[in-house]
């Protein structure tokens, strides 16, 4: 039995959980929701198909799935998805998606971004989501450019960029997002891109199983205002796609590091995983230690027993 809170009542309500060995995976069609109005050719149609295809392998059910995104091309996520989501605020979907995770553990979270919501204006709520380790899987499609906004440039634009913003060429060093990742406390690291689906979707589940925050960084083609920017990653077009080595440690930080500062294509697979208590687990234990004190307690006497403490 599963207890969900009846608000209106005050109290619990028990209702028996549904038979899953008896119901059937979702279909895409069942899973997709309005139209992606994204440009022909964008590298986020390549993601969405592939979150679509891991709802279905994984026999994920609506109501066990959340996708959260905040502003920007990739951010509109929530839209295209028939399942419970949120189209936050710029920069804000991790904050929004951490209360969400804490109070419900038992959903399959993820939260959509790019370059810009995640680096840019969210970039503090990246830092501090990643260190407290709060359960969920973290995909930024980055395309290095503003595409919303039609081409400005991004923390994530190579020197030379040139843009609305930029005419003469960007001169600011670009963020690495694996190097950040890594150094703010990211559990689980990984690098992708959106030219070779099987891997995409192997990171999604990888990311999906591990008990913690999962970053993974989706290389996802602007085809509309930086096409041709990650050429040199597409075997197809005469670049290289080369996987994290066999020999790599992926527990070792200061090798996913030096993976993390290699030259651009780079590497692509997982460069970091490690096992250490999330928030969500510790939040829980203290919750777990606080009720234990009020046990037997009526409401009243708890708040009573609060107000006589601030005497």
């Amino acid at each position: 039995m599963i207890e969900i809170p009846n608000r209106g009542a005050g109290n619990i309500m028990a209702v028996p959980s549904l038979p899953d060995s008896e119901r059937k995976p979702l279909s895409k069609k069942e899973i997709a929701a309005d139209q992606p109005t994204w440009c022909p050719g964008c590298g986020d149609f390549s993601v969405l198909a592939l979150y679509f295809k891991l709802i279905e392998k994984r026999k994920l059910w609506h109501e066990k799935i959340t996708t959260i995104a905040g502003i920007g091309c990739s951010s509109r996520f929530p839209y295209f998805v028939q399942a419970h989501g949120v189209h936050y605020i710029h920069g804000r979907a991790l904050p929004f998606a951490s209360g969400v995770s804490l109070s419900r553990p038992d959903l399959h979270l993820f939260v959509f971004g790019g370059d810009g919501d995640a680096f840019s204006i969210g970039g503090n709520h990246f830092n501090h989501t990643a260190r407290k380790n709060i359960k969920m899987s973290y995909v930024v499609m980055d395309n290095w450019v503003y595409g919303l906004t039609k081409k400005q440039t991004s923390p994530t634009s190579p020197p030379g960029f040139k843009s609305k913003t930029d005419t003469w060429g960007a001169v600011d060093q670009p963020i690495n997002p694996m190097k950040q990742a890594i150094a703010a406390g990211a559990s689980f690291v990984a690098r992708t891109t959106h030219t070779n689906p099987n891997h995409v979707l192997q990171m999604m589940e990888a990311a999906m199983d591990h008990d913690g925050f999962s970053f993974i960084e989706c290389l996802s083609e602007c085809v509309e205002f930086y096409p041709g920017a990650f050429d040199s990653s597409n075997p197809r077009k005469g670049g290289a796609f080369n996987l994290v080595p066999e020999t790599h440690h992926v527990t070792d930080e200061m090798a996913a590091y030096k993976l993390a500062d290699e030259p651009f294509p780079g590497k692509f697979g997982i460069f970091y995983q490690i096992n250490r208590p999330t928030k969500n687990h510790l939040e829980a234990d203290i919750n777990s230690r606080a009720r234990e004190r009020v046990k037997g307690m009526k409401d009243w006497q708890i708040l009573q027993q609060n107000f006589d403490r601030m005497k």
